[in-house]
């Protein structure tokens, strides 16, 4: 608390302590960490989405489980939706199901990884999230070139598996998809066979 040379308060606003945010980017940063909701900033958009159910998480959790030779045969690491991703160019933020990281990846202020530090992102579609995950975000993710997208729809009629790779001017070149059930291969640089039933 600041007293005048008088003793008396200032006269103030809240508003001049905390200056309403301008942009979805300055509310993105104005967000306590502890919020229970998934922010995103997607085309110049503030997105907010509830934290996924136990099976979405579960299924993440499993494909990290899979993938932990590949991180220790690459030095990586990864992270399993609790991490925001600064999309370099519009610097949009985005939060993966699932990302696979390089070590040390570089950061855009001390809570984003720089998506160009990016593998592999992954996203588990959930009844509300289809066109974001199935639409949005294979564009968004191949524009700034990380090199593979898995996608796992359990909610798909049958379950499945899309894999996305090649990425070039925003769209990735190259697509697989499979029932969840069976194997699949990532291909390089994870370079790895998936055995999908863990997501059943």
């Amino acid at each position: 608390m600041v007293m005048t040379a008088q003793g008396r308060l200032p006269r103030h606003t809240p508003a001049e302590d905390h200056p309403l945010p301008r942009t979805p980017r300055e509310f993105f940063e104005s967000l306590p960490p502890t919020l229970r909701l998934r922010a995103e900033i997607i085309d110049g958009n503030l997105i907010l989405s509830p934290s996924g159910s136990p099976q979405h998480a579960r299924i993440a959790r499993r494909l990290s489980r899979a993938l932990i030779p590949v991180e220790d045969g690459n030095d990586w690491e990864s992270f399993s939706g609790d991490v925001d991703i600064c999309i370099e160019g519009p610097r949009d933020i985005a939060v993966p199901d699932y990302c696979l990281v390089r070590m040390n990846a570089p950061l855009w202020g001390d809570r984003e990884i720089l998506s160009s530090g990016l593998v592999m992102a992954a996203e588990v579609v959930s009844p509300g999230s289809k066109k974001m995950d199935h639409t949005v975000k294979p564009g968004i993710y191949a524009a700034c070139g990380i090199p593979i997208m898995l996608i796992i729809d359990p909610v798909a009629s049958p379950p499945m598996i899309t894999i996305l790779s090649d990425p070039e001017n925003g769209t990735y070149r190259t697509t697989t998809d499979a029932p969840l059930g069976k194997p699949v291969r990532i291909p390089a640089p994870v370079d790895f066979e998936l055995d999908t039933s863990i997501f059943l």
